[in-house]
């Protein structure tokens, strides 16, 4: 069996494709983790659970961000509009990259053995944990806001857009009934 070119290209990108998605998580995890959980978080408006529950709140906003112009996509109508529509798409993949990697660094390992001491340096996921227990929760309770929130707007607009049916201009016809003594069903019989 042979292989196309855009075939084995397809084969050769997608580890480095792959690896290209994760690596922003990772430095994200690697370089600023400690550092907003330890340092910015405390003082954002509200504190800790503030900041928890404004990443919460972001999730499904960015989440429309990212797959709304994917929607809009029609590679067979045009490719040019499609190719635009999924460059606009970007800047939501790139805000819910930036949401993942804060809610990821807080993640604190599953197993024990992997806790190692910079896990519970300032800032870092156990520390988090430690000090402020209910911080998945409230994340939770703000995502699952957010998304109510968003659905319930949506289903507003979509009532409000959608094209009111326009009266019929026909009438089906009437059954005869009991109570019509002409069997009409209330009409009158043609002259």
């Amino acid at each position: 069996m042979k292989l196309s070119a855009g075939e084995r290209l397809f084969g050769w990108m997608v580890l480095p494709g792959f690896v290209l998605l994760l690596m922003p998580l990772v430095l994200f995890d690697m370089y600023w983790g400690h550092g907003l959980w330890g340092d910015f978080a405390p003082v954002w408006p509200g504190g800790v659970y503030a900041f928890a529950g404004t990443v919460g709140f972001l999730v499904p906003l960015v989440f429309l961000a990212w797959v709304a112009p994917l929607t809009r996509m029609n590679w067979k109508k045009s490719k040019a509009r499609s190719l635009a529509w999924a460059a606009a798409s970007l800047p939501g993949l790139t805000a819910g990259y930036l949401v993942v990697g804060v809610i990821e660094t807080a993640v604190r390992p599953k197993r024990r053995r992997n806790w190692d001491g910079d896990c519970f340096s300032e800032g870092g996921p156990c520390w988090v944990h430690v000090h402020y227990p209910w911080l998945w929760v409230v994340g939770l309770v703000a995502t699952l806001a957010s998304a109510a929130l968003l659905i319930t707007l949506l289903v507003k607009l979509s009532r409000r857009a959608a094209p009111a049916t326009p009266p019929s201009t026909s009438e089906p016809e009437a059954v005869p009934t009991p109570r019509s003594p002409t069997g009409t069903a209330g009409r009158r019989p043609a002259a």
